[in-house]
Parts: C-alpha cells; sequence; structure tokens
C-alpha cells in the first residue's frame, strides 16, 4: 500500500486541483492561479511529482469515437489465492489492451476487470480466447455497461 503524503499545504492542494482539472495548462497559468511565480511553481509541481503524488499526464479519451463501442465488467474468480497464482493472473492481464483497469478485490470476488471492446461479438472472443483461459482462472462473470453516468479520474480534493 502507498503511504499517503502528510504534508500538503493548501497550495499544494490548489496546484493538484488545477493540474487534475486540466495537464495541459501552463507552469505560468498555473503560478498565476495559485497564486505564485514561475519558478516556485514549477518546483512545487516537480516535488509532487517526485513524491508519487502526481504520478502522470494523460489524456482522456472517448473510447466510443475510437471503435471501442462497449465497456464490460468482468469479475474474476480464481482457483488459487498463492501469491504465485496472483502474480502469474495479474501479469496475463496487464499484457491485454483492452484491460484497463484490474482491482484486486475483498471477499468472494478475486479481480475485477474493466475491460473495453468494438462489440459483442469482438469480446465474446477475447472473453473465451485470454480471459477464461488466463492461468488459475475458476470462473468470470460479466456486465455489460448500459449508460455512464459519472466519469471522473482522479480524486476528490478539497
Amino acid at each position: 500500500m502507498t503511504k499517503p503524503v502528510t504534508n500538503l499545504d493548501p497550495i499544494d492542494r490548489q496546484l493538484l486541483s488545477e493540474l487534475q482539472d486540466n495537464g495541459r495548462i501552463t507552469n505560468v497559468a498555473l503560478a498565476e492561479k495559485v497564486g505564485l511565480t514561475a519558478p516556485p511553481c514549477l518546483r512545487r509541481v516537480r516535488a509532487l511529482e517526485n513524491a508519487g503524488v502526481i504520478r502522470g499526464y494523460h489524456a482522456d479519451l472517448d473510447p466510443g469515437t475510437l471503435g471501442y463501442g462497449i465497456t464490460v465488467f468482468a469479475m474474476v474468480s480464481l482457483k488459487s489465492q498463492s501469491e504465485e497464482a496472483l502474480q502469474a493472473f495479474e501479469s496475463h492481464v496487464g499484457a491485454l489492451p483492452e484491460v484497463r483497469e484490474c482491482h484486486m478485490l475483498n471477499g468472494e470476488i478475486d479481480y475485477i476487470l474493466k475491460v473495453v471492446s468494438e462489440d459483442l461479438q469482438t469480446f465474446q472472443s477475447f472473453l473465451t480466447g485470454y480471459l477464461v483461459n488466463a492461468p488459475n482462472v475458476a470462473s468470470v462473470k460479466t456486465s455489460l455497461t448500459i449508460r455512464t453516468t459519472k466519469h471522473e479520474p482522479g480524486v476528490p480534493l478539497d
């Protein structure tokens, strides 16, 4: 588990909020928004990156416009929960580009995966060809999303 960074002051939190809303903002514009000059603003951002608070920057792409018409959540149960079995499964799904998120769960289901696919037929082929046959898989239950009403990457910041 990642250790929380507890020494964030209000300016750090404001920097994070602004960057989370707009990762392409220039350093000069960011500095102006938080009431700093550009050099100390950049130093603070670099410190947040070095501390692992900021993990990276990316574009939020619309899957539908790129031909990924469906999103499916797959609930995977494994035959064994030994560390070796967990690592083998995680390595397998880590190499599958259709799997956009993989979360280990506590309880009846071992993992939940977020999978994007072009259509239902393509997903079915992915499911039977790559997921059901993954190392140590006992069962896979899937749920196709009908509608997404909220998609907000990041974390809440005050």
